[in-house]
């Protein structure tokens, strides 16, 4: 078993100014985890970085799933990862997108900070490390273990900003628990979407990809949608309800539509985006006619790593549709805009 440390809050103690800070290494981390050492499992410690989760980087991810797979390569029976909780539902997802072999990967953190009574991230770790070397968590990908709940990477949500159990699985619920020591999973996904990175090196970009993310709002005009198009290679549309943006942004959806991805996900963060119920200008049926990918029961935060992977592992707009496709759970037969024969670059499995 092996833990890498990344830092956040479940690493932080009191810095200079007053407040907390990254400052634990993963080996400190480990050791203050009571009940580990008489657990039996055997755990190797890499303190692999330090920062906040706001600060993680699309190339620390790549770098991490990099390192996950030479570790599993040799031996290791699973891997956890400890790292800031603000952005665990993206860096989970994308390490799932990632994640081709039957081990676990198992990501967790901590809501209160080692310097405050009832801090949570002890009983977190040795969740998170108990569910890595069960058998139970195999051929699941990649996992998300916080407040003894097992949470499959592509539904998990944080959905408050301070309480502990702040993680949940809107779209299907948690895939288990963790009772007694013992990881307990009571449901397992009918299917998981990877799209693993290229084996060979990747010409140099001349500069990184850029997927925004805009969320329409009441009376919305489309200025942060102008703002923002020249600067975008990919876009996240976070739509009112089942997928509906106002009419009066419509022509300019459609133009960006033209150009790049435009993917239409749901602002509400449960249930899919719909294909053919309404009918209005902005509606799901006129957006997606118009070229919009339908996200399906991905949420908008979701959508956004998907789109970036996707883009970034060079698919084609044909690629990007299909795959959206599948780990969305969208299977509509809406008609569509046709688009060039061919074939997407990368793969994607069930």
């Amino acid at each position: 078993m092996v833990v890498f440390g990344l830092g956040g809050t479940i690493a932080m103690s009191t810095g200079d100014g007053g407040g907390v800070v990254p400052a634990l290494s993963a080996d400190q981390l480990v050791a203050a985890v009571p009940g580990l050492a008489e657990s039996g499992i055997a755990v190797d410690v890499e303190d692999f970085r330090r920062v906040p989760g706001a600060s993680l980087t699309f190339d620390d991810l790549a770098a991490l799933a990099a390192a996950i797979d030479r570790k599993l390569a040799a031996g290791a029976d699973g891997v956890v990862i400890t790292q800031g909780t603000d952005t665990i539902e993206e860096t989970a997802y994308l390490l799932d997108l990632t994640h081709t072999r039957s081990e676990p990967v198992v990501v967790t953190g901590a809501m209160r900070n080692p310097t405050l009574a009832g801090a949570d991230g002890p009983a977190n770790l040795l969740a998170a490390v108990q569910t890595a070397a069960s058998a139970d968590a195999r051929d699941l990908g990649a996992l998300v273990v916080f407040a003894d709940e097992i949470h499959a990477a592509a539904r998990v949500r944080k959905t408050h900003s301070t309480s502990g159990h702040t993680f949940v699985s809107a779209n299907g619920g948690p895939l288990g628990y963790v009772v007694e020591g013992q990881p307990r999973v009571l449901n397992r996904p009918s299917s998981r979407t990877t799209v693993p990175t290229a084996t060979e090196p990747r010409p140099v970009e001349p500069r990184p990809v850029e997927v925004g993310l805009v969320t329409m709002v009441l009376g919305d005009t489309g200025t942060l949608l102008e703002a923002a198009a020249d600067r975008l290679d990919g876009l996240i549309v976070a739509g009112f309800g089942v997928g509906h943006v106002p009419d009066r942004v419509v022509d300019t959806l459609t133009r960006l539509a033209a150009r790049m991805p435009v993917v239409l996900a749901s602002r509400t963060g449960a249930g899919p985006v719909l294909s053919r119920t309404y009918a209005f200008p902005g509606s799901e049926s006129d957006l997606l006619d118009r070229g919009l990918i339908p996200a399906g029961f991905l949420d908008p935060l979701k959508a956004r790593i998907l789109l970036h992977h996707l883009l970034a592992t060079r698919h084609d707009p044909a690629g990007v549709r299909a795959v959206f496709t599948q780990a969305g759970g969208h299977h509509a037969t809406h008609p569509r805009p046709s688009h060039p024969a061919t074939t997407p670059q990368g793969t994607a499995r069930a």
